[in-house]
């Protein structure tokens, strides 16, 4: 029986990949291995999830991308702001040589990558205001991954970045300890983060992937023929993954809406990615000006 942990409901795009995931891998291994899942953080936060897949105290995570530069450095350069100009861009690095390249990196950290899975284009929220342009944000405590590549970017927004984990944010923001927060469409669904939160604004600034991590402990005792079915089985929770992702994106919105949110469609990337420009000469010196411009110019 595996442990597979992550942050959201177990019908969220997370729920949704990790059971097809699961399922396949029951089904390819005539019941060998079964799943049971830990959904809304019951292990942890990612952080901590991604420390025992590492450990082998737990043997599967679905997590976003936020923590996992903090063990996998050469990742960060996905995380950098409007770096992806949108889905088909973002999925197309990720399927391609510089997305399996990155996946080929976890081994010598002590993880295994399975698949690329997805988080989705990230947007802000916030209790106090509609945010169009990089001004309107500025001065707001806006809760973020503990993530330095992407709390670089938004200070030069004029926002205070406040890490804190996932499961503390629901709370964190009812009480007004921090004013808005930041992430895909199907995590503020899931989370109900309309109840604590007035203000949508589709700034798509972050595309957000997501991996499945297999803990070395398993992944070194399986047969190479048990190998073979755990890795289409993770393409397949990827997929099925990306598109929940895609239903949530057609549809959540309005739904959102519908739940009282003030949705701001209109908003002005151009000075987004203007206001940026200071963050990209950092960048460009820390993940090499090279590198950045080889996942722009994929088409």
């Amino acid at each position: 029986v595996l442990k597979i942990g992550y942050a959201t409901a177990p019908d969220s795009h997370y729920g949704v990949g990790s059971k097809v995931f699961c399922d396949e891998v029951e089904k390819n291994t005539q019941g060998r291995f079964k799943c049971q899942h830990f959904p809304n953080s019951a292990l942890g936060g990612e952080r901590e999830q991604i420390e025992a897949v590492q450990l082998g105290t737990q043997d599967l995570v679905n997590t976003s991308t936020g923590p996992v530069g903090n063990f996998v450095p050469e990742m960060r350069i996905v995380d950098l702001p409007f770096l992806f100009r949108d889905y088909d861009h973002a999925r197309k690095v990720m399927d391609g040589p510089i997305g399996q390249d990155l996946l080929a990196k976890f081994p010598s950290k002590g993880l295994i990558a399975l698949a690329w899975t997805e988080n989705g284009f990230r947007h802000m929220t916030n209790s106090k205001r509609d945010i169009v342009k990089p001004e309107d944000a500025k001065g707001l405590k806006m809760r973020t991954m503990e993530n330095k590549v992407h709390m670089d970017g938004y200070r030069t927004f004029g926002i205070l970045p406040t890490p804190m984990a996932f499961p503390e944010l629901f709370g964190a923001l009812q009480q007004g300890t921090v004013d808005g927060q930041e992430n895909p469409i199907p995590v503020i669904l899931s989370a109900k983060f309309s109840q604590v939160q007035k203000h949508l604004s589709l700034t798509g600034h972050v595309y957000s992937p997501a991996l499945l991590l297999l803990s070395p402990r398993v992944w070194n005792k399986l047969s190479d023929a048990d190998k073979k079915v755990f890795v289409p089985a993770a393409k397949a929770g990827a997929a099925a993954q990306r598109k929940k992702v895609n239903d949530d994106e057609n549809n959540g919105i309005a739904l959102l809406e519908s739940q009282g949110m003030k949705v701001v469609r209109n908003v002005d990337s151009a000075a987004f990615r203007e206001a940026l420009k200071p963050a990209y000469v950092n960048y460009a010196k820390e993940f090499g000006a090279d590198n950045i411009k080889r996942i722009q110019d994929v088409r």
